[in-house]
């Protein structure tokens, strides 16, 4: 009877435990597949359009059974009432290359959400961590959510630049005078220090792929001078376009919305013609930020022009004088007569003010840089196009810009809020200069000074590069449309 009560015991027990483990089996397999029909039902509009974050963190925090075995070894083993009920363990998905880089796109916008959230409930809670700086200015649209996303940025930020033409016109470009932006950004890109941290070799582990043509070397030798034909830009912009489609699968994938050119020339616009969906589609980092021509500030990139006389910024602006050194003119500006903007302002001020200096262009024994830094402004308005080294320029001195453009997205406005260090005004205001320009309050003229001194770091065109300098700021712009989110 002992026997036969223990042997019954030892099927009561065996019954329950493959009852529980077949019911453990069936309630997991339930949600699994409740949860990959739904995956599949969201994948089907688009391979981006799935949540991954949320289907990552439902795979990985919920246990799955171990199938058992069924040759006899494991039988025997699993029929010991001794033994714990089936080993679990976790399982993950496995993503695509494109899913892993938008996974990790998810995570970076969720982190810049959460660092903003944080901010607005305790205003001291932004990380002291970094090395060297940390926004928090009134200059800054949202310095916070700015912060959070540069680190993301120096965190996952992959570039891969295509190698396929050969120099002049490709991988190489001026890094003297007033275009020289571009060739400093392609030699950044492909071998300098900037590259070290950015670059990728792997074309499947970059976020965005960088087509390294210069449109201001395409201008030197396959512009026919006074021809006004500008076609064998396009032409070669569409020739290089198709050569990488048609070698890689990343043009064709997105149609190059995750592709950028970069161009300081006027033309760059033109020249982006060559291909509709680079114009339209692709990010275009352009001096000439001019929305009456096609530039989009929601994909583009307004891009600093710097005049490099001699390869080098002059270094009387990078020694600008003490906050209470004087500066006895009121504003200044010198340059040539062309444009729509320069002929009203000439016709209404060279040279007819001790105060407010406008010259066509100096004499030898009168210096551009000396009137910068003796002006509390400096006028910068546009010529042909809307871009102007002098903003720069002006940054440098310390000498509050004025603008006086139209139709131009001015350089990392998604960043910086230029009311805080510039004047904006109407060419209408023109007339009467003086008086706008000395009706501005001391107190304000002051934070504007201020304001100057806290953003002319992301203007600063250093060698090597560093940290929030102008390369790391115009990466940071790529990097925020890329993720596309704004920081307002």
């Amino acid at each position: 009877m002992r026997i036969i009560s223990c042997h019954g015991y030892s099927l009561c027990l065996l019954s329950s435990l493959c009852v529980a483990s077949i019911f453990v089996v069936m309630i997991l397999s339930s949600h699994f597949c409740e949860l990959m029909r739904t995956f599949y039902a969201n994948s089907k509009s688009s391979e981006y359009s799935v949540p991954l974050l949320e289907l990552q963190q439902k795979l990985t925090t919920h246990d799955h059974v171990t199938p058992l075995r069924s040759d006899s070894t494991t039988a025997t083993t699993a029929f010991n009432p001794n033994r714990t009920v089936p080993r679990i363990i976790r399982k993950q998905a496995k993503l695509s290359r494109e899913k892993e880089l938008e996974l990790g796109l998810a995570r970076a916008r969720a982190s810049i959400r959460r660092a903003t959230a944080a901010s607005k409930r305790n205003r001291s809670a932004m990380s002291l961590n970094a090395t060297d700086f940390v926004p928090s200015d009134r200059v800054y649209r949202n310095p916070t959510a700015f912060y959070q996303s540069y680190m993301e940025m120096e965190r996952r930020f992959k570039v891969y630049v295509y190698t396929e033409g050969e120099p002049p016109m490709t991988h190489d470009g001026p890094c003297k005078d007033i275009y020289s932006m571009e060739g400093r950004f392609i030699h950044e890109m492909e071998q300098g220090a900037v590259a070290k941290r950015f670059k990728t070799k792997d074309p499947q582990m970059a976020h965005v792929h960088f087509m390294p043509f210069s449109v201001t070397w395409m201008v030197r030798y396959l512009y026919t001078p006074l021809s006004h034909d500008i076609a064998p830009l396009s032409r070669f912009v569409s020739d290089y376009v198709r050569l990488v489609s048609t070698k890689y699968p990343f043009w064709n994938r997105t149609h190059g919305a995750d592709h950028f050119m970069l161009a300081c020339h006027d033309w760059g616009p033109h020249a982006s013609k060559g291909n509709p969906f680079l114009y339209n589609t692709s990010i275009r980092v352009l001096c000439n930020a001019n929305t009456s021509e096609g530039f989009n500030p929601q994909k583009d990139v307004s891009l600093p022009e710097i005049h490099l006389y001699g390869g080098n910024v002059s270094p009387k602006l990078l020694t600008p004088p003490p906050d209470n050194a004087s500066r006895p003119y009121l504003a200044f500006f010198a340059g040539g007569m062309h444009g729509p903007i320069r002929p009203i302002l000439l016709n209404h001020w060279k040279n007819r003010d001790n105060v407010l200096r406008v010259y066509e262009y100096l004499s030898k024994d009168l210096d551009y840089d000396s009137f910068m830094l003796q002006s509390k402004f400096c006028l910068c308005p546009s010529g042909h196009e809307v871009a102007s080294p002098r903003i720069v320029e002006a940054i440098y001195a310390e000498c509050v810009p004025v603008i006086l453009s139209q139709n131009y997205v001015l350089p990392f406005s998604d960043v910086l809020k230029w009311e805080e260090f510039s004047i904006q005004l109407d060419v209408s205001d023109i007339p009467r200069l003086k008086n706008v320009l000395r009706a501005v309050p001391e107190e304000k003229y002051r934070r504007l000074k201020e304001g100057l001194r806290v953003v002319r770091r992301h203007f600063m065109l250093n060698q090597p590069p560093k940290r929030f300098d102008v390369f790391h700021m115009i990466l940071n712009s790529v990097w925020l449309r890329r993720l596309n989110v704004k920081l307002d």
